[in-house]
């Protein structure tokens, strides 16, 4: 099993994991969860999967098996930033405009994290290393990145992931519910976590 933090800078270097990260998508999110979102040749992608993105992927000889996209809270392309602010600006129908008690952040050190996914085949005997193996290099592809808090809108189960590998997550906003998994938005600390 390894770990890639993807760019548009680095993609080349990857072969075809950004394309099967996108189809991991697809299955996970447009195939099992029958969410309404942008795909094209069997790949799930948004406006958010531009350049100023990084894509953390675990994989195993080129098969997908968990993924996150990281996103800089100072992002812009056109109308949109990054995915909990747009939701809050009311530009997103599929995510409710009061998922967060406080204005969106827009600060250099904040990143935005969303889209994680673990794909349903992972066996059971690897799942909880997928799934800390993700949220480990998810940390400290961040913190490369220069951010010290992460924002995401999530399964409320990731706190306890979390809690495992030392990374303190305070609750943003109400707990609400997609396709009848519970989920909330997330401040994600990592001042002097996974150094």
């Amino acid at each position: 099993m390894e770990t890639a933090t993807i760019s548009f800078d680095n993609m080349h270097t990857h072969g075809p994991l950004f394309a099967n990260m996108l189809k991991a998508r697809h299955r996970t999110f447009i195939e099992e969860k029958n969410w309404d979102l942008p795909e094209e040749g069997g790949m799930e992608f948004d406006q958010y999967d531009t350049a100023q993105s990084r894509w953390v992927c675990v994989h195993e000889n080129g098969r997908v098996m968990a993924g996150v996209r990281l996103t800089p809270t100072t992002a812009k392309c056109g109308i949109y930033t990054y995915m909990v602010r747009d939701a809050q600006r009311g530009l997103l129908d599929t995510i409710p405009g009061n998922l967060l008690w406080e204005p969106a952040p827009i600060a250099p050190h904040i990143w935005d994290a969303n889209r994680l996914f673990v794909v349903n085949d992972v066996p059971t005997e690897i799942r909880r290393r997928v799934q800390m193996s993700l949220m480990g290099h998810m940390i400290r592809s961040a913190r490369a990145q220069g951010a010290t808090i992460l924002i995401g809108l999530l399964p409320t189960l990731i706190p306890r992931l979390a809690r495992r590998l030392g990374i303190d997550m305070a609750p943003a906003g109400p707990e609400m519910s997609f396709d009848g998994v519970p989920h909330r938005v997330y401040f994600v600390s990592m001042a002097s976590k996974m150094h």
